[in-house]
């Protein structure tokens, strides 16, 4: 897997994170769109003393979404008519007016979402789950990262392992992630992590966490106001906080994690894939991999020398450690294990020469 943050670094962006937020309730006809001289789009806040913000690439998404401007439409006036790009968006927050919760960092726009939206912070959740990691024997933090989507802590424990075949030996693993801007739940996911060649897969199997960022719609009101940062971690908060807590300590047990080596065993030992080149193909269609992506695996696949549902997985997440985006690479950590997990003729109608 990708290496990411230590956690000395993790700590320490999000706290440099927690001091740089700051959040606001804006009804849309107090927020304007502005190019001055068709250059890159800012947003000011009217009735509210504060500087333009600049605005993210997650923002722009949101705000074309939420718009219903078309996400290529959208691209194509920020990048050669930002001065339409504005009128368009100020247009429509004027003719269908309501309430957003607008997400700032550094001066600048991340998130637009629904005023319903619930804030679950990062320094919440490592507060909770940090302390459960120290205090676990042989547990080891193998990567991390804050990325401008989400939050990412891969742990293994080194005291969990088993083979799937002779030499080939995985640990038990946990991840967690979070989102702030509307980009993923909170959740806390079992790893399996491969010695052999450092490759990690996430696995669902049914005893993930998971807990949306749906919450009470925000105080209406005419006029624009800054949301205070000590109201998020409310009472029902401690208990999610709880619960997470106690499936990080799940998901490095032995029991949860035998059942998914058998899985794998079984994999190992079940159908072939006939064509490589052909199975790659069919891969890549059945689990959304790009043309890059399905050209790695079928490298991976051929190297490893497996062939089996095991070798595909492993290719998969071999080929996670090759793409620069960690987003991107974690999900492709994801589809190791959905593909772990597809049914029997599934696999099939991918393994089988046509």
């Amino acid at each position: 897997m990708k290496t990411g943050k230590t956690l000395t670094e993790l700590a320490m962006e999000i706290e440099r994170q927690k001091i740089a937020k700051q959040d606001f309730i804006v009804p849309t006809p107090q927020m304007f769109m502005k190019a001055p001289e068709e250059s890159a789009p800012v947003l000011e806040l009217r009735g509210h003393e504060i500087d333009d913000f600049s605005i993210r690439h997650t923002a722009h998404r949101q705000i074309g979404e939420r718009s219903g401007v078309p996400a290529k439409y959208y691209d194509r006036m920020l990048e050669d008519a930002p001065g339409l790009l504005a009128f368009n968006v100020n247009h429509w927050w004027r003719s269908e007016p309501c309430s957003r919760m607008l997400r700032t960092i550094h001066g600048e726009a991340r998130a637009l979402l629904s005023d319903r939206y619930h804030r679950i912070e990062n320094e919440h959740i490592a507060e909770a789950v940090l302390p459960v990691l120290g205090d676990h024997p042989g547990l080891r933090i193998e990567s991390c990262e804050i990325t401008e989507r989400r939050m990412y802590i891969k742990t293994v424990n080194t005291r969990v392992q088993e083979d799937v075949a002779v030499g080939d030996t995985v640990q038990a693993g946990v991840l967690i992630t979070n989102s702030e801007i509307g980009y993923g739940a909170l959740t806390v996911t079992p790893l399996i992590f491969r010695l052999v060649c450092l490759n990690g897969m996430v696995v669902n199997d049914g005893s993930s966490f998971r807990r949306t960022h749906i919450g009470g719609q925000a105080d209406q009101s005419d006029k624009v106001y800054a949301m205070l940062q000590d109201d998020t971690l409310k009472a029902d908060d401690k208990v999610i906080m709880l619960k997470a807590r106690d499936v990080v300590r799940g998901a490095l047990d032995h029991a949860i994690f035998g059942d998914t080596v058998q899985n794998m065993r079984d994999a190992k030992e079940g159908k072939q894939i006939d064509d490589p080149v052909k199975g790659a193909e069919r891969l890549a269609r059945a689990v959304g991999l790009t043309e890059g992506e399905q050209n790695s695996v079928l490298t991976h696949l051929i190297q490893g020398g497996d062939l089996s549902r095991y070798g595909a997985l492993n290719a998969v997440t071999r080929a996670a450690q090759d793409v620069e985006s960690y987003d991107r690479s974690t999900e492709l950590e994801q589809v190791g294990g959905k593909i772990l997990t597809l049914k029997s003729s599934e696999w099939t109608k991918i393994a089988e020469a046509a």
